[in-house]
This record gives C-alpha cells, sequence and structure tokens, in this order.
C-alpha cells in the first residue's frame, strides 16, 4: 500500500467526545421537550451539525431557525468542553500522529465540528505541529457519508484520493472515506455505539495495536 497522507476524524478518534456530545444534545432537546432515543442520536454521529438539525427540526416541527440551533449547538459544545478537563486524548493515538508524522506523511484532521471546536482540541493537546490541514463540515456542501470533506482534505494535501488513508468512528465516516476512493481504518469506540464499519479495510478497537500493525506491516 503507498500512502502520502492521512486524514483523521477527531470526535470519536482523538478524543473521546461522544457521551458529550449526547448529553448536550438531551440538554438542548429537553428546551423544546423532546427525547430521542441513543439509536437516533448514534445515527448522526460524523454528520454536521446542520445536517443533524435539519433533520431534527422538520422531524419535531421546532420553531426556531436551523441557525439559532446550530449556535445553541456549538456554543454549548465549545463551552462545555473547554471546561472538561476530564477529556484527553484516546490512548494511543498521540503516538500513532506522532508516528506517521515522523515517517514524513502529510496529516490532516476532516471534522464535521466546526474550526474553533478542531483548533480548541489540537491545541489542547499541543498536537498542532503535527497537522498541516484542518477541514470542517462549513467546508464542503454535504455532509457524511458523501466524501465532500476528505475529498477536500486531500486537495489542499495536494495527494491523490487514493494515497490517502482515513481513520473513522463512525459508519458515516467510513461510508464518506470509501466512497472517497481512500483506505479506511476504522476506530471501534465503544462510546460511538454499535457502528456499522464492515466498509473499513483495517478494523480495531486499540489505538496501540493499530500503531503495531503500521509498523509491522505498512512501514
Amino acid at each position: 500500500m503507498l500512502i502520502d497522507a492521512v486524514i483523521f476524524d477527531m470526535d470519536g478518534v482523538i478524543i473521546d467526545s461522544e457521551p458529550l456530545h449526547r448529553k448536550l444534545d438531551d440538554d438542548l432537546l429537553a428546551e423544546y421537550g423532546i427525547k430521542i432515543s441513543k439509536e437516533e442520536q448514534l445515527g448522526f454521529i460524523g454528520v454536521t451539525t446542520g445536517y443533524k438539525w435539519n433533520i431534527i427540526k422538520k422531524k419535531y416541527k421546532l420553531s426556531d431557525s436551523l441557525e439559532e440551533l446550530i449556535r445553541k449547538d456549538r456554543e454549548l459544545y465549545l463551552a462545555n468542553l473547554k471546561e472538561n478537563k476530564d477529556i484527553k486524548p484516546i490512548k494511543g493515538v498521540d503516538e500513532l500522529i506522532k508516528f506517521l508524522y515522523e515517517k514524513n506523511l502529510k496529516l490532516a484532521v476532516a471534522s464535521s465540528s466546526p474550526k474553533n471546536v478542531i483548533e480548541n482540541v489540537i491545541e489542547r493537546f499541543k498536537l498542532e505541529k503535527y497537522f498541516s490541514k484542518f477541514v470542517t463540515g462549513d467546508d464542503v456542501k454535504n455532509s457524511k457519508p458523501s466524501p465532500d470533506i476528505f475529498l477536500k482534505a486531500a486537495k489542499l494535501l495536494k495527494v491523490e484520493p487514493k494515497r490517502c488513508m482515513v481513520i473513522e468512528d463512525s459508519k458515516n465516516g467510513v461510508e464518506a472515506s470509501k466512497n472517497a476512493g481512500m483506505y479506511c481504518v476504522a476506530f471501534k469506540n465503544l462510546n460511538s455505539g454499535n457502528q456499522e464499519l464492515t466498509r473499513a479495510d483495517f478494523i480495531s478497537d486499540s489505538f496501540n495495536y493499530i500503531l503495531k500493525e503500521f509498523r509491522r506491516n505498512i512501514f
């Protein structure tokens, strides 16, 4: 396999933020007297804030504008992320990032989270020197599982899609990466629920194991 670039999702891959997302969604929906199932919430993992709230707004006939719902969601998440001292990089992911960087691969973050959230996380854990590009859901027209976000990252990195590897934790992300024609490593994060990851080329629940396999078989 010839790989020149690795593109990381952030939520559920670099940080284990999905439980926080679900709690804050519950809190915000409670303001409207709405409770959605865990299964419905898990289906939104990997998609943009706009995509999620557009569906919820239509389904539950919310009177607030889509823009207002997105604003509330993002302000609530960023504030809680900054205050939450328990959020740390997922075990082993920082070592994997450093290893890939030392192998002179181009690294990017392609996340449905907004740019200020991505920057906050990357700076907080002192990972900024390893990533040359950040792409958000706001930078592309279509949310995952469309391939737009990964194709945009490849374009910015100046690497052909077939020479890119994506690391994802969600069905939507895996589908997006394969739709982009990229190699996909799926990280099986228990807090992301029982995601359908079978289209991925490689699946593991341990970044230490992924790093071990990369050292043995890829580089």
